[in-house]
């Protein structure tokens, strides 16, 4: 009887030692971190600038400026493909009152980035005298997406906006201040008109300032009417940022 207690209790000692020396079984565990990494991104493209007839750098004023983004096929490295439509072409013989910004999209990139758009902007912003309460932008096709993603992602920095045959996201419609006039052929077998007209809904239902005009008989060249239009730009120079209208 005492050998087999003696016999148990050196078991029972065993199995402690090697239950105390045996690895404890790996738990998972959550921990809270944070990610801090400064990066730097080099921005390279290039565009045209356009200063009005009375423009000055002496300080005494500061003038309207209109960011203008061109469509798919003025993609590249030719700049003078940015003349060929929208306020490039028509600036100089309209007289028109903006400092006129168009960039080029680079034959790299299959779509407008707008964040490099936006870093080109706030440079041109900073080193001439760009009225801050006045800057408009306007895009056709590719560049009428972008528009839209431009006063979608910064709604803060437009004073009035100018789509043209371009499209957005209709559930982030809401985040845009800036009164938009849109434009659109009815005829367009490149961006359906539907595009536009869900966006327009969408503003209309939250309240938003927005013009809608149709042409009946046009195809996806939406933007030869538009932009020959003093209209469009008196209606841009009517509006003014953080003031009533």
């Amino acid at each position: 009887m005492k050998m087999k207690m003696m016999k148990t209790i050196f078991v029972i000692t065993l199995s402690l030692w090697i239950a105390a020396w045996m690895p404890l079984k790996a738990q998972p565990v959550q921990n809270a971190m944070q990610f801090d990494k400064k990066i730097t991104q080099e921005v390279k493209m290039k565009y045209l600038l356009y200063l009005p007839a009375d423009y000055a750098d002496d300080g005494s004023s500061s003038f309207p400026l209109m960011l203008f983004l061109h469509g798919s096929g003025e993609r590249g490295d030719d700049l003078q493909l940015v003349k060929k439509h929208g306020p490039p072409k028509v600036a100089v013989k309209m007289n028109l009152p903006f400092i006129i910004l168009s960039p080029q999209c680079p034959a790299s990139e299959p779509w407008w980035n707008i964040e490099d758009v936006k870093v080109l902007l706030d440079d041109i912003i900073s080193r001439y005298p760009v009225d801050r309460e006045r800057i408009y932008i306007t895009g056709l096709s590719m560049g009428g997406f972008a528009t839209w993603d431009m006063i979608i992602k910064y709604p803060d920095v437009f004073a009035a906006a100018a789509p043209v045959c371009g499209g957005g996201y209709t559930h982030r419609a809401h985040l845009i201040k800036a009164p938009v006039w849109v434009f659109h052929g009815q005829k367009d077998n490149v961006v359906p008109i539907a595009y536009s007209q869900q966006m327009v809904n969408a503003l209309i239902d939250n309240g938003a300032e927005v013009e809608f005009t149709v042409y009946p008989e046009a195809g996806h060249d939406a933007w030869t009417p538009t932009y020959n239009n003093p209209e469009l730009y008196e209606w841009l120079l009517s509006h003014t940022k953080n003031k009533e209208d």
